[in-house]
């Protein structure tokens, strides 16, 4: 199996992921708040201490691996751009990694914010309360609340595969509406619409590049089909 079959089927993971998480969202948490700038935090932290197990499976999906399947994708993307350009491939790479980076991090915070409160809960839910705002904070910081790093990878990978002739149209324009969406996060009146707009638009875009690169692919080292 080729790198980039490989990189396809890490992109329709990274897919999965994102769907799992906007099921859980419209499902379970739909009462909490969450992806949303009015989140119930009092809410949030009784459903944690109810449900620990939930957050601890929505958190590792959402973000683990997200994550560890987004640096195979990364890597197959800077092969695939690094056969037509060598700056643009190690640019997405940079960018790629760095944004693989935060994900990870941010889940790990998420599940150590959830043990955390679990025990803070049994003995002074009021502390638990304010533990979960501040570490909740940190988690957003890394990924969890803006989109930027994603917004900027994405769109260089769509910029590179429109100027080098690296990649189909339709992953180019999904890729570059998903990349301004991810960057319009940075500002807060936008950001809950910018999130949504990124996270419908990664969805579609992960699936576009596993799609093509599992079944329309070629190897750039080879010209073998993937």
């Amino acid at each position: 199996m080729t790198m980039q079959r490989i990189g396809g089927l890490a992109a329709l993971i990274c897919a999965g992921t994102y769907i799992f998480g906007f099921a859980l969202l419209v499902t379970l948490l739909s009462e909490l708040g969450f992806g949303t700038s009015d989140i119930d935090r009092v809410a949030v932290v009784r459903f944690t201490v109810d449900n620990p197990a939930i957050m601890i499976l929505w958190n590792t999906v959402i973000y683990i691996v997200n994550a560890l399947a987004l640096a195979v994708l990364v890597v197959a993307l800077a092969r695939r751009m690094q056969t037509k350009s060598a700056d643009w491939g190690s640019v997405t790479l940079a960018f790629g990694l760095m944004w693989t980076t935060l994900v990870l991090g941010a889940g790990m915070m998420g599940n150590v914010t959830t043990e955390r409160v679990v025990a803070l809960a049994a003995s002074d839910f009021d502390a638990a309360v304010q533990a979960w705002e501040v570490l909740h904070a940190v988690e957003l910081g890394l990924g969890g609340g803006n989109e930027i790093a994603g917004g900027v990878w994405i769109l260089c990978v769509s910029l590179a595969g429109l100027l080098h002739r690296a990649l189909g149209k339709v992953v180019i324009a999904l890729g570059l509406l998903t990349g301004l969406g991810g960057l319009l996060t940075i500002f807060p009146p936008l950001g809950d619409v910018a999130g949504a707009v990124f996270g419908l638009g990664a969805i579609a875009w992960f699936i576009a590049v596993g799609l093509a690169f599992v079944f329309k692919g070629r190897d750039p080292a080879t010209g073998i089909a993937a």
